[in-house]
């Protein structure tokens, strides 16, 4: 018998051929420590006291709540939906994968607001839960409803295979997220990962006494108005170069990689005006991009069109190397006098879940990013 009319395990059955998703299921799991720490924001004033009023918290329908509330709390949870479908396919079929999430979006908002019991600033809320299980609902349905066209037989993931090295899942998760880690504001523009001042913090409420890190560093010195300036423009300029060559170290020689770069960019600057209209005043909206930002961004154009000529692993040690002097230089630096006063118009109100979530990913993302870049990649 010819070899040739040997039918291979694919031909039997297209669905062998489809892969599950590392990119969506990478996503579930930040998305997942998102939802969590909103939830939970701040994580302080934990108490145990009257269980027993517990249940009648629990049915307890809210005596004030806006249409603006309920309708974050379904928009927070449909991409959550989404992504378990996607998580789970082709493991499980579509519309039982849908049913498992929306059983675990209902767990998980469950669990989130049965903590919030024990948070003193946080709200044990019924409306909460149902407006989160509906969310996780809608998340469901679309995920199903989506999974033959983007899983299956998209055109994104048409692109991908044709732009992008095999095994960059993580890679392209970060830079996804980076983009909503300006949301929060920053001191410094792409100036993430801004740890010391915290630990600063929680270290001096510890040892009640006053403790700053970064002036026992720098042994006292105090920076002048020309070396905020360099120093707001060396985080910039490192920050915004690192990110930008995580993408450019992803595509082969087929991808547009100047128009995918540029269009990167833009997705954080417009993420970064958006939030920041948002959060203080439409006049605040490009407050940010002052003069050792703007410095920044020209010289980050002027480093990224030469090692755009760069190798793909030279241009993964560039990033590695830039983003590692941002966070030096960030967390060095002392408190700019000039964004203490502008948050001084900040009031958070009903965006606390949100603002929550937003520092986290500030504060987490050059870590991802240097992570996803010591990483080893798999032979193929």
């Amino acid at each position: 018998m010819s070899s040739s009319n040997t039918l291979v395990p694919e031909e039997l059955d297209p669905a062998i051929s489809l892969h599950s998703s590392p990119f969506a299921r990478a996503s579930l799991v930040a998305y997942l420590f998102l939802i969590l720490y909103a939830s939970w924001y701040p994580f302080s004033g934990w108490q145990a006291n009257n269980l027993s009023a517990l249940p009648d918290v629990i049915r307890q329908w809210p005596r004030y709540w806006t249409m603006f509330d309920a309708s974050i709390n379904v928009i927070g949870y449909i991409p959550f939906g989404v992504l378990i479908v996607f998580s789970l396919y082709p493991l499980i079929p579509r519309w039982w994968a849908a049913l498992l999430a929306v059983t675990g979006g209902v767990l998980v908002s469950a669990t989130a607001e049965l903590v919030q019991y024990f948070l003193p600033s946080r709200v044990t809320s019924l409306l909460d839960f149902l407006t989160n299980a509906s969310g996780a609902l809608i998340g469901a349905v679309l995920g199903a409803l989506l999974t033959p066209l983007i899983l299956e037989k998209g055109r994104l993931q048409l692109l991908r295979k044709q732009w992008v090295h095999h095994e960059s899942s993580r890679e392209l998760l970060v830079l996804g997220l980076w983009p909503m880690a300006q949301l929060y504001p920053q001191a410094y523009l792409y100036g993430l990962g801004q740890l010391f001042p915290i630990l600063s913090q929680y270290l001096s409420d510890f040892f009640d006494m006053d403790i700053d890190i970064s002036s026992f560093l720098l042994r006292g010195m105090e920076l002048n108005a020309e070396e905020y300036l360099l120093s707001e423009t060396i985080i910039t300029a490192c920050g915004c170069t690192g990110a930008i060559l995580i993408c450019l170290s992803l595509l082969n020689r087929h991808a547009p990689k100047a128009a995918l770069a540029t269009l990167l960019l833009l997705s954080s600057v417009t993420a970064k005006a958006l939030a920041s209209a948002l959060l203080f005043k439409p006049e605040y909206a490009f407050a940010w991009l002052t003069p050792g930002a703007r410095g920044g961004l020209l010289i980050s154009v002027i480093m990224l069109y030469g090692f755009s000529f760069a190798p793909s692993p030279v241009q993964k040690r560039l990033a590695l190397l830039m983003l590692m002097m941002s966070l030096a230089v960030l967390n060095l630096v002392s408190e700019n006098p000039y964004f203490a006063v502008t948050m001084q118009t900040w009031v958070q109100g009903k965006f606390l879940n949100f603002n929550g979530a937003a520092q986290f990913l500030s504060l987490l993302w050059p870590f991802l990013a240097i992570w996803v870049l010591l990483r080893k990649r798999p032979v193929i």
